[in-house]
């Protein structure tokens, strides 16, 4: 296979699963099984390019936080998002520092998928006919905070679907929950982004090859046009749907996985 095809689906792979509940590292440790193995600049730059894509979605939320910041509900929404950032981004700096890696394995990523995807349906089972709401809490950021670092250390859980998972249960309707959840990603994967690549960059590995700065360029195109699409069809699906759909997902990959790696026999 040429290596621009291999980087063209890799980066459809990152560009749609990043932020849809389904876990991008999931599906990428997936398909390298498969395509030819990247370098972790390479998985960072392409993951970075689908987070900037996004930011144009939320031009509304991003105009109140620059022209209306002096307003009571503007400060109350950023304070809670800088809670859950803080959360996050404390205990994940030290695990960057103690050099934790995810495991690479196929089993433990497909019991995350499985597990999550049972989760969606049993959550949305149980809120079916209760009212949700709007407003975003305290207790919903630091749960928000939580779930992202859960999400970090085991691969497949996804973190926009352990963090929505929570909101939901928190009582948080799904277009608020799905936006809150995004907007704490966006500068948490950033920042993650931003220190491997400066830590890529300026400290290589030694031994390794030069990085194919075309293809990395590629990907990263390839997934922030790719990002795009899928999170404005998810924001407008969530007006009216529920999160079913991606828990039928979850299961049927996550028992494929089982299937495929002998821990399940069927």
């Amino acid at each position: 296979m040429p290596d621009w095809i291999a980087i063209v689906l890799l980066g459809l792979i990152e560009g749609i699963t990043e932020f849809l509940p389904v876990s991008s590292t999931g599906h990428l440790l997936v398909a390298e099984r498969w395509l030819p193995h990247q370098t972790d600049l390479f998985n960072i730059v392409i993951q970075s390019g689908a987070v900037l894509a996004v930011l144009p979605l939320f031009r509304g939320r991003l105009d109140q936080f620059i022209f209306r910041w002096r307003e009571r509900a503007t400060q109350d929404y950023a304070a809670k998002l800088i809670l859950a950032v803080a959360i996050t981004a404390g205990p994940g700096y030290l695990l960057e520092k103690r050099g934790f890696k995810l495991p690479e394995q196929l089993w433990p990523v497909a019991w995350a998928l499985l597990i999550g995807g049972v989760a969606f349906l049993a959550v949305e089972l149980w809120l079916r006919g209760k009212p949700l709401k709007d407003e975003v809490t305290w207790t919903i950021a630091i749960a928000v905070g939580l779930g992202q670092l859960l999400a970090a250390v085991f691969p497949g859980a996804s973190r926009s679907g352990t963090t929505i998972l929570l909101c939901l249960l928190l009582g948080l309707a799904r277009p608020a929950a799905t936006e809150f959840c995004f907007l704490v990603g966006i500068p948490t994967m950033l920042a993650a982004g931003g220190l491997k690549i400066f830590k890529a960059v300026h400290h290589p590995a030694v031994g390794a090859p030069p990085e194919q700065w075309g293809m990395v360029l590629l990907g990263f195109i390839v997934s922030a046009i790719v990002s795009f699409i899928a999170v404005k069809w998810l924001l407008r699906y969530v007006q009216t749907h529920t999160f079913v759909i991606f828990g039928w997902y979850r299961i049927a990959l996550g028992a494929a996985l089982l299937i495929l790696v002998g821990t399940v026999k069927l």
